[in-house]
């Protein structure tokens, strides 16, 4: 059974009760070895119980059940709540110094830099309520990705990047400027922070008054709680999300003085949401057939040339 003959032999000794004949000593060193590889597996398994969690978690400790469910809220996954704290904090920092930086400019020098800092908060301001009320209304598809800070990357960041760019010289080296015909630049500065009001106002009660039904993706298939929307905002507006985003970028460059960004950001919003709401309409019609036919029919975008 063990390897050890049944009877004596000159070449193996019995064992006589001594602990140091050769076969208790191969005995001992086997339990020794069995024991080593025990100690070795339990510490495997206690460190492979220990990468599923964060160390310092009070969960760590407790069954395993729930982890396959839990992992989507660690560090790096898509609902990371770490991401999420983050992110907030990171713009609620922004959106303190763009307020703070614009209220101090306008109260204690004459610059027009002020801009600057203002465009700063829009953008903390915008991408906060992102996720807000996606977490708030449509809270099972918040998720990382609803501050949309990478969306559409890298277009999105090179866009506001050179609108940044261009305030900062137009502002810093000709601050006297007259960009706007007929002396109407301090008008269309100011009806430019209207419609960036309008705008960011428009779309989150969009995303409220959506609630579910409301996706920052184009959806191929319909979900159990998709429904068609066609009272309050959406009774004024068929996509209202797209036409606050839209009057709201255009808003930010008139108030920002940005001729030529307001021209680039125009031309390329347009054609954007001109190609997606008629790729989404596709889908939108396959749900919900001639209920929306007669909503598109009666609700218009009022997005230019945008039927």
């Amino acid at each position: 059974m063990s390897g050890i003959p049944s009877s004596p032999s000159p070449s193996v000794p019995l064992a006589t009760g001594r602990s140091d004949g050769p076969l208790a000593h191969n005995r001992r060193h086997s339990r020794a070895q069995t024991a080593h590889i025990n100690i070795t597996a339990a510490q495997d398994t206690s460190e492979e119980a220990d990468l599923s969690l964060p160390t310092d978690s009070p969960t760590s400790a407790s069954s395993n059940s729930n982890l396959v469910n839990d992992r989507v809220y660690f560090p790096y996954q898509p609902k990371s709540l770490a991401g999420i704290a983050t992110r907030s904090f990171c713009l609620g920092i922004a959106l303190t110094v763009g307020v703070g930086a614009t209220g101090a400019t306008l109260l204690y020098t004459s610059s027009p830099l002020w801009r600057l800092p203002f465009f700063l908060a829009a953008l903390a301001t915008f991408h906060f309520l992102e996720f807000w009320t996606t977490a708030a209304y449509n809270t099972r598809a918040a998720d990382v990705k609803s501050f949309l800070l990478t969306a559409n990357w890298p277009g999105y960041a090179i866009a506001h990047g050179f609108a940044t760019l261009e305030c900062l010289l137009t502002n810093t080296f000709w601050p006297n400027r007259a960009w706007a015909p007929f002396g109407t630049g301090a008008l269309l500065c100011l009806l430019g922070l209207a419609l960036t009001a309008i705008g960011q106002v428009v779309r989150s009660v969009a995303m409220v008054q959506a609630g579910p039904s409301f996706n920052h993706l184009v959806q191929r298939q319909r979900s159990s709680a998709h429904v068609l929307v066609t009272s309050g905002i959406y009774g004024k507006f068929r996509h209202p999300s797209y036409f606050g985003f839209f009057w709201w970028a255009l808003g930010t460059q008139m108030a920002m003085g940005n001729a030529i960004s307001f021209v680039a950001y125009a031309a390329v919003l347009w054609k954007f949401f001109s190609s997606r709401i008629k790729h989404e309409e596709e889908f939108l019609v396959k749900f919900f057939g001639q209920e929306y036919v007669d909503y598109r029919r009666r609700v218009g975008t009022k997005i230019p040339f945008v039927p």
